[in-house]
């Protein structure tokens, strides 16, 4: 029996008792007739104390030879500590070691095993095995597993049963960059990871499994950022004979169990937004709703004298930042500066001081009078004390840039809290949207979401203004889940691949399959699936999922860990039926 408690078990009602414990040690502390040394497993640290006088003698020279990370096994009665350590659970107590046993030596790691760390991130990736005894990733990874545990208790419960789908799949052209797998019995032929199980699960309904969910890895070879990765999880689901409205309360009812069962959370309500009302409010469709800063256009009240800039703008749109008025001229110009960087885009920055007594001064004050910016003010919903800050430019653009600016400026305000939750519903998205380097309509979600039936209609007149049945729910300013009613008519499936520019021949090749399966009795179905890894994280209280993933690529899309992705030999090569081309 390697241990008969863990580290982090005993307490003062084990005192007296003989114990086992097995783990790593985390520091000695060597007085020459005294040692004491911390062990640590995934439970906790418990002190052991090694006293020349009651320790054999063999046992108190080992333990003066024991280094960091040593795996060891004591055996030994635990005490009542003299100096009790009130921020460890086991501080009351420690053990009186009789038996010490190295079952494993280590050497020195290349950085320190604590909460707060000397390693920087590329080594502590690189020594991910190690990183993950650090209490920050190793509570990660428990909650990450708690999270996941309270997702499938709901679903279960709920009558959804959790289905496996492939993962050697057939490449599709829509979405992102697949990986690619080549066949070593098919030459010249290749299977793709999936992006989603989005067309099996949509089989499944078809095949009547009307609730089915999957924790579930998907695949995408993109640009990768915070919140991205090439493998991430997600909880994938679809239901039969549902309307948008079944969906919605389904998945409101799994965020509230989970916000309730982690953080003790209450949420009052999950209000509803349009994708063209976001988009006008907040300059993009997963907006934070934690704090105001509402976008307030002001052409009308902007554009009626001699300032060039505001008239040649398709968009004038300003927020206002509540508080900021005591921005000094220095702090306000690196503001403009920050919204001229690349990243953001802006041309530059129109900027009002609202200030106590109910004036204004502003950096345009030579074309715009006091009675032109209490105007601005009412638009924005600018208070005294506010500062506002106004952008001009084609209408995606500056909306874009504005949305920049104002989580900028929350998170300098400390408006963004991680310990508060703001649902929200983002329904009615465009079906498609147009792309001028290829002349075509994208599918905005995927090829399979279905028209708004009101706008069936438009989509042999006006395909661009047709609205899409779909729905996007955000947390915190992350979109967390995204999903659709599907198509489950052949007939409007095939339309909307031939608006997406597949010819009739190219559609069966690609989605064939499916097609075939919608004449034996498609029942109507919508799904959503959830970005299982960034709710995890925002849950955490952080936007980063790297720390929620056990072995996380880098920003290059590389395992650092195991140096992946690596070349293969050439009769590998050869098997697969690939020439490289040096």
């Amino acid at each position: 029996m390697y241990r008969s408690h863990t580290c982090g078990e005993l307490r003062s009602a084990h005192i007296n008792q003989e114990v086992t414990l097995s783990g790593w040690v985390q520091k000695v502390r060597d007085k020459g007739f005294m040692v004491w040394v911390d062990v640590r497993d995934r439970y906790g640290i418990t002190q052991l104390i090694f006293d020349e006088e009651r320790t054999p003698k063999a046992v108190f020279e080992k333990a003066q030879g024991l280094g960091r990370e040593f795996v060891i096994q004591v055996t030994g009665k635990v005490i009542e500590r003299v100096s009790k350590n009130p921020n460890i659970p086991t501080g009351d107590i420690e053990i009186l070691v009789t038996d010490l046993t190295v079952l494993n030596t280590a050497k020195t790691p290349p950085f320190t095993i604590e909460d707060e760390t000397d390693g920087g991130e590329d080594l502590r990736m690189k020594y991910r095995y190690l990183d993950i005894r650090r209490n920050p990733v190793k509570n990660s990874l428990l909650f990450r597993h708690k999270v996941a545990m309270q997702v499938r208790n709901y679903l279960s419960n709920e009558g959804f049963i959790e289905v496996e789908t492939p993962y050697l799949i057939k490449s599709t052209p829509e979405g992102a960059r697949d990986f690619v797998v080549p066949s070593r019995m098919n030459e010249g032929q290749f299977y793709a990871l999936p992006q989603s199980p989005q067309t099996f699960k949509q089989l499944l309904m078809v095949g009547g499994m009307d609730k089915y969910f999957q924790l579930v890895k998907c695949f995408r070879d993109e640009d990768l950022r915070a919140d991205r990765q090439p493998e991430f999880t997600q909880i994938d689901c679809e239901m039969a004979f549902v309307e948008q409205e079944d969906i919605l309360n389904i998945f409101e009812g799994l965020t509230r169990h989970l916000l309730k069962e982690i953080h003790g959370f209450e949420i009052a309500s999950f209000p509803r937004m349009t994708y063209a009302e976001a988009m006008k409010k907040y300059g993009n469709d997963k907006p934070d709703i934690r704090f105001g800063m509402e976008f307030g256009e002001l052409n009308e009240v902007a554009q009626h004298k001699d300032f060039k800039v505001f008239n040649d703008a398709e968009l004038v749109v300003g927020i206002a930042v509540p508080g900021a008025n005591s921005y000094t001229r220095k702090e306000i110009d690196k503001l403009i500066d920050w919204v001229k960087r690349p990243q953001v885009g802006a041309l530059g920055m129109v900027y009002v001081k609202c200030n106590e007594d109910g004036s204004f001064k502003s950096s345009v004050d030579k074309f715009y009078d006091q009675e032109d910016l209490a105007k601005w003010a009412e638009a924005t919903g600018a208070k005294p004390g506010d500062l506002i800050c106004i952008l001009s430019g084609a209408t995606n653009k500056v909306r874009a840039q504005l949305s920049a600016l104002r989580m900028e400026m929350a998170e300098r305000l400390g408006l963004r809290k991680p310990n508060e939750f703001a649902p929200l519903w983002v329904v009615d998205f465009p079906l498609l949207e147009w792309d001028e380097e290829t002349a075509r309509y994208h599918a905005m979600h995927h090829p399979f979401t279905s028209p708004k039936p009101e706008d069936f209609s438009l989509i042999e007149t006006n395909p661009g203004e047709v609205r899409a049945n779909a729905y996007d729910l955000v947390l915190n300013g992350n979109e967390i889940g995204g999903g659709s009613i599907r198509i489950h008519d052949k007939e409007l499936q095939s339309r909307m691949f031939s608006l997406l520019g597949f010819t009739p021949e190219q559609a069966q090749e690609q989605f064939g399959f499916l097609m075939n399966a919608f004449q034996y009795g498609a029942p109507p179905h919508g799904g959503l699936a959830f970005g299982f890894d960034r709710l995890v994280a925002i849950l955490g209280g952080q936007e980063t999922i790297r720390d929620f993933i056990a072995f996380p690529k880098n920003n290059s899309g590389r395992d650092v860990m195991i140096d992946a992705p690596a070349t293969i030999d050439d009769e590998q090569l050869k098997e697969l039926h690939i020439k490289l081309n040096v």
